[in-house]
């Protein structure tokens, strides 16, 4: 039997790769989408044991929904991996309120609730594992996309605070920090090899490197509450922008 893991946002970017990372090392992989439904079936069966779920993830109650319905049918279910995420574009200066909604249902609340749900219900061999893929802007903030930002600040808050709830020692709840690593909002591949580059190593991050970092924390026995940054060293080079638009200028 292998164990389980749900990757939300699986079917595609970062979310891909982690599913791979973990099918190719032996786990069972339950990849979730939202609207990206091809790409996820397309994935799941090219993988050794695979199988896809759909949900909403701004709809809180249905999260939790999915959570529970995993956990009836998955008999060694370790490692919830809150991968999906929304990001668009507002500024420190100009708050765009719908975007702040969704980016606050979808990147911090959708994430805590499942996570607890998962640690009230997942039946596993051992201790639980939950890994919340926040960003490097928790240390590196700049005034763009200013909503995704507090989102992923609010979400990296609860980390510790799940931490020190849980009265099993075996159950872990992380950080994974995240820098640039594939092409986004409205950028071009080539706007991205070199907005990508601009971190302290001044190398452009792959997203196999955030896989194999989820594996480690999957599989080995860091303190729980702990955060890992793989991004080159972003997150210690101060930016007055987002690397998109510092590229551009």
């Amino acid at each position: 039997m292998r164990p389980a893991v749900l990757v939300t946002g699986g079917a595609k970017r970062i979310g891909a790769a982690i599913s791979k990372a973990f099918a190719e090392a032996g786990w069972h992989v339950v990849i979730h989408h939202g609207s990206s439904h091809e790409e996820a079936q397309a994935l799941a069966a090219s993988l050794p044991s695979a199988e896809t779920i759909q949900c909403d993830l701004g709809d809180g109650e249905a999260s939790i929904a999915m959570v529970e319905f995993l956990a009836a049918r998955l008999s060694d279910w370790r490692v919830l991996i809150n991968n999906a995420g929304v990001f668009h574009e507002d500024y420190a200066t100009a708050l765009d309120p719908a975007v702040f909604d969704e980016a606050m249902r979808v990147n911090a609340a959708a994430p805590v609730l499942m996570a607890q749900a998962f640690l009230r219900s997942a039946r596993a061999k051992g201790g639980r594992r939950v890994i919340q893929i926040t960003d490097q802007k928790q240390l590196n903030p700049n005034p763009d996309f200013f909503s995704y930002t507090m989102s992923k600040h609010a979400l990296d808050a609860t980390i510790p605070m799940l931490a020190m709830a849980q009265s099993d020692p075996r159950d872990r709840v992380y950080g994974l920090a995240p820098g640039a690593i594939l092409a986004s909002h409205d950028q071009t591949e080539g706007e991205a090899e070199l907005s990508h580059r601009l971190n302290l190593l001044a190398r452009r991050t792959d997203a196999e490197e955030i896989a194999d970092a989820a594996l480690f924390l999957a599989e080995g026995w860091l303190a729980s509450g702990e955060s890992l940054f793989i991004d080159s060293g972003q997150h210690i080079l101060p930016q007055p922008r987002d690397v998109l638009y510092l590229a551009r200028a």
